[in-house]
Parts: C-alpha cells; sequence; structure tokens
C-alpha cells in the first residue's frame, strides 16, 4: 500500500442510517471501526460529515472525536435548520477535489456511504489512480450507479461487522 497516507471521508448520516436498517440493525464502535480503517486500509486521517452540530448530541461527538475522527459539521443558517438530513454530499465531494487542486500529500480516498451522488467522483478518482474504495454501510440499500464499478472498489461493513460492532 502507501504507507498510510489514505483519507476516508465518511457520509455520518449515511453510515448510522444504514446499519440501523440492516436486518438485523447493529452499531458500530467507533474505536474499533477507526482502528480498522488504519490497519486494512492504512487510513492517516478520517474525515466524519455530520450535518448540524445540536447541542444535546454532544457526547456522540465526542465519542466520534474521541475515536479519531475528524469532525466536519453541515453550515447551516438558522432559519434554515429543521429535523432534515445533513446533506452533506456537496461537503464532501467539494473537501477532496479541494485536497487534489492543492496538491495536497495524501494515498487514495476511501469513501464511506451508499449514496449515488458520489458515482462521478468515485469515477474520476478510479481514472485518476486515487480512490482506494468505497464501503456501503447497508448490504442491500446502496445506489444502482455503483455497479458500474468494478468489485475491487467497493466492500459492505457487513461483511466486517463483527470486527467493528459494539458490544452491548
Amino acid at each position: 500500500m502507501n504507507n498510510y497516507k489514505n483519507y476516508a471521508f465518511i457520509d455520518g448520516q449515511n453510515l448510522y442510517m444504514g446499519t440501523n436498517s440492516e436486518d438485523p440493525p447493529w452499531v458500530i464502535d467507533l474505536f474499533k471501526f477507526r482502528k480498522y480503517l488504519y490497519k486494512k486500509y492504512q487510513v492517516k486521517k478520517a474525515y466524519y460529515y455530520i450535518g448540524q452540530i445540536i447541542t444535546k448530541n454532544s457526547g456522540i461527538y465526542n465519542k466520534i472525536k474521541e475515536a479519531g475522527f475528524i469532525i466536519i459539521n453541515k453550515e447551516h443558517i438558522n432559519s434554515m435548520l429543521s429535523n432534515k438530513k445533513g446533506n452533506v454530499d456537496s461537503d464532501i465531494i467539494f473537501d477532496i477535489m479541494k485536497k487534489i487542486c492543492e496538491k495536497e500529500d495524501f494515498g487514495k480516498v476511501l469513501l464511506v456511504s451508499g449514496d449515488g451522488d458520489y458515482i462521478k467522483l468515485v469515477k474520476y478518482l478510479i481514472e485518476k489512480n486515487k480512490f482506494e474504495k468505497i464501503l456501503f454501510p447497508n448490504r442491500k440499500f446502496y445506489s444502482s450507479l455503483y455497479k458500474q464499478i468494478r468489485g475491487r472498489h467497493f466492500d459492505y461493513l457487513f461483511q466486517v461487522r463483527h470486527l467493528i460492532k459494539k458490544k452491548f
């Protein structure tokens, strides 16, 4: 691989909803997940994208940071706040492209999401040899657009849940 220089970009809402809608539902242990990303994919930095910061959720944000993730929140204006999802797709795409345009020294991109909004980005990154893999949080519900890419470029988190699942 490339000496622990890969970056992970995690769509937090997609990850949470994907694992909770599996049959059976399961919860990721953030510490195990971060360790897994480091060991399996040589992820040096892992960006965890969430919607708007909500004070009552500060405990989970602290756990995300303590596990070694860098939290990126979606900027909203107060009049636009609601219970709708964070919709961080454009932020993830922008941040990846910015790192490439500014020639930031990193290896490849690992993406955690099943959202089809990333397909153009994924194809571009594969073409430029900057894509490691996309990890689908749910084995049944991910965009059919990803059927265009080869199997070596995607995996299902369900397959490794025994390694990253939270024990209650």
